[in-house]
């Protein structure tokens, strides 16, 4: 079960961070560029340098698509399996559709790329969840709050007295949740609706995107989304940590930059249990 690989992993290395892949070809170091498959290079070492510091990977696939990469990043998972099977691996896809569609969707991210969850939009209703939940094991993350500032022109518009995103942490939270294996993807950027949501959503995993890049305030967010087990927080940073360094020492710099991240986590975990 996804929950239970989470929560484990969680305990086992004391860490909270999820590291996202989003291998952007510009950004990867030019020396491997000349590789047969630099994305595979870059993201290997990558995965290599910070998984002593994460809880999960959290591949962002449309990274991979662009460049019509698919196969690396099958490769990838593959990698991931056999060599990091203890860490959850997410795929950020953030699909949303009906019927025969959305099946499809599911069968891509649980059966092609063997993913532990993925990222899905529930703006089109429970019917579009529904073909991801035939896959009881495996988690499905909703967008809930999101850390970009054009999420408030849907989330937090008001619906029977209940704002969007609100009503979506209630739904995840209750009849929606059949498997038990439903997340919501809250950004660090609104540590409020962060507080909001855990306290509609008590037991529910939070994805927390949007410190490192995007100034997430890391001791705000972590106070306001911790569960009563002092985790339930999967708190990613992509782009901070894979491109912290540019040259042959990427890997190194990016090991440090998930280390100081995971210690900067572990710093408000403990400030907010005090």
């Amino acid at each position: 079960m996804f929950t239970s690989k989470l929560n484990d992993r969680i305990q086992a290395v004391d860490s909270m961070l999820c590291v996202g892949l989003d291998p952007d070809f510009g950004r990867i170091p030019d020396h491997l560029k000349n590789e047969e498959d630099p994305v595979w290079s870059f993201c290997k070492a990558i995965i290599d340098a910070t998984a002593p510091y994460v809880c999960a990977f959290k591949p962002q696939i449309a990274y991979f698509a662009a460049m019509g990469a698919e196969k690396s990043l099958e490769r990838i998972m593959t990698y991931l399996r056999e060599h990091y099977s203890d860490i959850p691996v997410i795929l950020d896809a953030k699909r949303g559709d009906i019927g025969s569609t959305a099946r499809q969707y599911a069968k891509e991210a649980f059966v092609r790329y063997r993913a532990d969850a993925v990222t899905v939009s529930p703006y089109m209703g429970y019917d579009t969840i529904v073909p991801y939940l035939e896959y009881a094991d495996k988690g499905v993350i909703i967008l809930c709050r999101t850390s970009n500032p054009g999420g408030a022109d849907i989330e937090e518009l008001v619906c029977e007295g209940e704002m969007i995103y609100e009503r979506i942490a209630r739904l995840a939270a209750g009849p929606w949740n059949t498997t038990g294996q439903l997340g919501l993807v809250v950004g660090a950027t609104q540590p409020a609706e962060i507080a909001r949501v855990r306290k509609i959503a008590p037991t529910v995993p939070l994805l927390v995107p949007g410190i490192g890049a995007q100034g997430g305030d890391v001791n705000a967010a972590v106070a306001a989304g911790l569960d009563a087990a002092g985790r339930g927080m999967i708190i990613n940073s992509s782009r901070a940590i894979i491109f912290a360094g540019k040259d042959e020492n990427f890997a190194q710099a990016a090991a440090n930059a998930a280390r100081a991240t995971r210690d900067a986590i572990r710093a408000a975990k403990i400030k907010a249990l005090s």
